[in-house]
């Protein structure tokens, strides 16, 4: 796997890596440019992890309708500013998704699929959480 960055001015980059797809990346003081890297890695974190709950999900045949993966981390305040702490959060919405299914599938997902958390969690203590979204 490759991947790289082109500078387009300021503090802001366009990122690709194998597959073509490109992405705008920016510091934080760069107005406009895109997700910062490290907002680039709770994306990662989510996205990763987002796959693997949904497609375990549908092969328990449950109908999911809404589901929305929330990433949260501490940062250090000294440089360099890493990430001393996250929780994940699922929010899962259907007619008739089980509770256990979720966490089963988020249980799948944190100790067997997921390649950002297995990486992660040895920098860091990730938390996690499902809730049913409420129908109405």
């Amino acid at each position: 796997m490759q991947a790289k960055v082109i500078w387009k001015g300021g503090l802001s980059f366009i990122g690709c890596a194998d597959r073509g797809h490109e992405i705008n990346l920016a510091a934080y003081t760069d107005e406009g440019g895109g997700s910062s890297p490290m907002e680039m890695v709770l994306i990662a974190l989510a996205g990763c992890t987002a796959i693997d709950v949904l497609s375990t999900l549908q092969k328990k045949r449950q109908h999911v309708d809404d589901f929305e993966v929330h990433v949260k981390a501490d940062q250090s305040d000294d440089y360099p500013r890493v990430f001393t702490a996250a929780s994940v959060q699922y929010i899962v919405g259907g007619d008739g998704v089980r509770l256990d299914a979720v966490e089963h599938a988020v249980e799948l997902s944190r100790t067997k699929y997921c390649s950002v958390h297995a990486m992660l969690k040895q920098a860091l203590p990730i938390e996690f959480s499902c809730r049913l979204k409420s129908s109405g």
